[in-house]
């Protein structure tokens, strides 16, 4: 199996429970508070890290408090990495969470990360070029994105963009990408089809491939699990019931890090997409991003019961 490099931000996640969000000028009572590690690129790399790939983290955090969180995070889930310390601080992220149904609204403020750059990227040609299957998102800026996944598709990766958050994107960056993986409303971001069932999950995945997708479009719908469409391929993966849902928010993340951690290890695609949904069913039932990610052996155990 070879390694999984993942670029992206760390930030620190300060989550408040509420039974919804204040208006402006509005200050509410809220029913919990927690501080814990996150940013999508962290909370992939932690996913995968944990479901046993080699993980290494490509990034840039702050040399303070929430800095070293981070460094303690990675070394905990195994993941190695290959971050610049700087004096900026490190970002932070805001999350609602509806207490009734364990939906989330975020404002992400990416802090040090905010600063990745062509560079930083080419500094760590060696870990991306060299990597099995690579991953990237959207919270850091685009030009360094871009770049690593050029350096990736000339290292012969399988690379991964989670166009995550939502964000306009070129024909020439889908390109570069062998499987991307929105939500529903990035899919629609993308390609100006509302996905709210299987048959607008499909046209969005034509467009995508129309754009210039190398191989997939997988496009995670929530409850009703994923799509994975390729020109000559195209499968609904159900979603896993593994207890009741208490937090969205890592969802996504873990998909995205149990597919490249299943892709790493040489697993047809639809079947690294089960795997992914697998992991995902087992963090919604868990608070928090990166604390909730599952261990191999528990989402072994759920695709043994499946």
């Amino acid at each position: 199996m070879g390694h999984v490099a993942i670029l992206g931000v760390f930030v620190a996640d300060t989550a408040f429970r509420a039974g919804r969000m204040p208006r402006m000028g509005e200050t509410i009572l809220g029913d919990s508070f927690a501080l814990g590690p996150g940013g999508k690129g962290s909370n992939q790399a932690v996913a995968a890290g944990r479901a046993g790939a080699e993980v290494h983290f490509v990034g840039r955090i702050g040399r303070d408090t929430f800095g070293d969180m981070a460094m303690a995070v990675w070394r905990d889930a195994g993941v190695t990495p290959a971050v610049a310390r700087v004096e900026e601080a490190t970002g932070a992220a805001f999350i609602f969470l509806d207490a009734a149904s364990g939906d989330n609204a975020i404002i992400v403020s990416p802090g040090a990360a905010g600063g990745i750059s062509v560079a930083d990227v080419e500094a760590r040609a060696d870990v991306i070029g060299g990597a099995a299957v690579f991953v990237t998102q959207l919270e850091q800026p685009m030009a360094p994105a871009m770049r690593a996944l050029e350096i990736a598709r000339e290292g012969g990766a399988a690379t991964i963009l989670n166009p995550a958050p939502a964000a306009d994107l070129s024909d020439e960056m889908l390109a570069l990408c062998d499987y991307v993986t929105p939500n529903e409303t990035e899919a629609e971001a993308l390609t100006g089809i509302a996905v709210t069932d299987l048959d607008g999950a499909w046209a969005a995945g034509n467009a995508l491939l129309a754009r210039g997708v190398a191989k997939a479009a997988i496009l995670t719908l929530g409850a009703q699990g994923v799509l994975y469409h390729s020109a000559d391929r195209s499968e609904h993966v159900a979603a896993f019931d593994a207890g009741p849902v208490v937090e969205t928010t890592g969802a996504g993340d873990a998909f995205n890090g149990g597919f490249a951690c299943a892709l790493a290890e040489g697993r047809d695609p639809v079947e690294a997409a089960r795997f992914a949904c697998a992991l995902a069913a087992i963090s919604v039932t868990r608070p928090g991003a990166a604390a909730s990610m599952p261990t191999r052996a528990e989402v072994d155990a759920l695709l043994a019961g499946a």
